[in-house]
């Protein structure tokens, strides 16, 4: 990748180009920009001639550390990337490790699995949605949309114990099986999500105030999305058909049905409406995954990398060590090199694991879609409003966790 491709938080000269410009700064301050995101903008009246994303000050070097962890202690700084989208970092940090060991995770495993991402997704996107509209000056939205983010994170709660950061998708499968409650839960929100979904569009899609800030504002051009390397829904919403639950199917999408919601414009609008029709694409997905929830196991087999039931740890001694060893010194995956893609909230998100054989990662590297996302925010606001600059920052949708890792 350029290592020109943002400037270094160190950088702070930014010339003029022209005698009638200035530079402004919009950040790092959160949550002016998302996040401590810094958008150096040359401007020639209050019209954007040039910008700068300038990132670093959230660097944590999460890639450098886990590569002085155990796989499973990984999974906990998945979490912390993404935050709003942790199932699907746990998931996608599984699949690359369960690809070294050649693992098969049952269907029920799987299926459990597609629950809890499609949750994070719907999460994630209402924390968008209530921001996004706050940004632009709508407040109502948020209340009603954060009370249904609200109900998703107690089904995590009733999983893990824990409402944003869960780390129960695991190398080998999950941590535990779906708990007493939540499937009554499930579908209660299945019914109740789409009618409050429908009264923020309501709200929002026809409002004449939000069509003025948002349509024809960002434009992206699915040419210039696949030359950026965007992915998710700011380029589907550019007219590129592209999600890895269709293309490159994982944790048995490829049985499931639902649709691509694409956008033809590129606009601020229309990657609010894609989201929108993605949101109401997962309840799809929920509705099949819970009424087709198979029977059996969740969990690999496989005991090299799996622990053993609790059940078993009261009765045999064998057992117990092997869940010591397992939580102490961690599994052994062979030499070798893999990497595992999935469809974010955002974007591709991906994992690049590389093993030397020991009990931690030799090279431990995501593919973040908000930082690959974020560059496109450079070519849309040349020629638009500084005002235009906070509805593109918000159509993007990033976390500077995943951008500054």
């Amino acid at each position: 990748m350029s290592s020109d491709l943002f400037m270094p938080s160190t950088e702070t000269v930014f010339e003029r180009t022209g005698e009638n410009t200035m530079i402004v700064n919009m950040g790092p301050q959160h949550p002016s920009t998302h996040g401590v995101l810094r958008v150096i903008c040359e401007l020639e009246g209050e019209t954007i001639v040039r910008c700068k994303c300038v990132i670093g000050y959230l660097h944590t070097g999460m890639e450098k550390e886990a590569e002085y962890q155990t796989y499973h202690k990984c999974v906990v700084m998945t979490d912390r990337m993404d935050y709003l989208n942790a199932n699907g970092n746990n998931l996608a940090h599984a699949l690359a490790v369960e690809k070294l060991f050649g693992l098969e995770v049952p269907r029920r495993g799987n299926y459990l699995r597609v629950i809890l991402a499609e949750l994070s997704r719907i999460a994630s996107h209402c924390v968008w949605l209530g921001t996004h509209a706050l940004d632009l000056g709508a407040m109502t939205p948020f209340f009603y949309i954060m009370q249904q983010r609200e109900m998703v994170l107690d089904m995590f709660e009733m999983f893990s114990g824990v409402r944003m950061m869960p780390s129960w998708i695991v190398p080998g499968g999950l941590r535990g099986d779906i708990p007493d409650g939540f499937e009554v839960k499930l579908r209660n929100f299945l019914v109740e999500f789409p009618k409050e979904l429908g009264v923020v569009e309501s709200l929002l899609v026809e409002n004449p105030i939000w069509k003025e800030r948002t349509i024809g504002v960002g434009v992206l051009s699915g040419a210039q999305a696949l030359e950026l390397g965007c992915s998710g829904p700011i380029a589907r919403a550019s007219g590129v058909a592209w999600d890895l639950r269709k293309s490159n199917p994982y944790s048995s999408y490829e049985e499931f049905d639902f649709s691509i919601p694409v956008g033809h414009h590129g606009d601020v609008y229309d990657r609010f409406l894609v989201r929108i029709a993605e949101m109401k694409e997962s309840c799809k997905i929920l509705k099949q995954a819970i009424d087709g929830l198979p029977a059996g196991p969740f969990n690999s087999s496989d005991r090299k990398v799996v622990p053993p039931d609790r059940s078993e740890l009261d009765s045999s001694m064998e057992a117990v060590i092997h869940h010591f060893k397992l939580f102490t010194e961690g599994f052994h995956p062979p030499v070798g090199e893999a990497y595992a893609g999935i469809e974010g909230s955002k974007g591709e998100l991906g994992f690049y694991v590389v093993s030397d054989g020991s009990n931690r990662p030799y090279r431990w590297h995501e593919r973040p879609s908000s930082f690959m996302n974020l560059k496109s925010l450079e070519v849309l606001a040349v020629g638009r409003l500084i005002a235009d600059v906070i509805a593109i920052i918000g159509s993007i949708d990033i976390v500077l966790g995943e951008i500054d890792r």
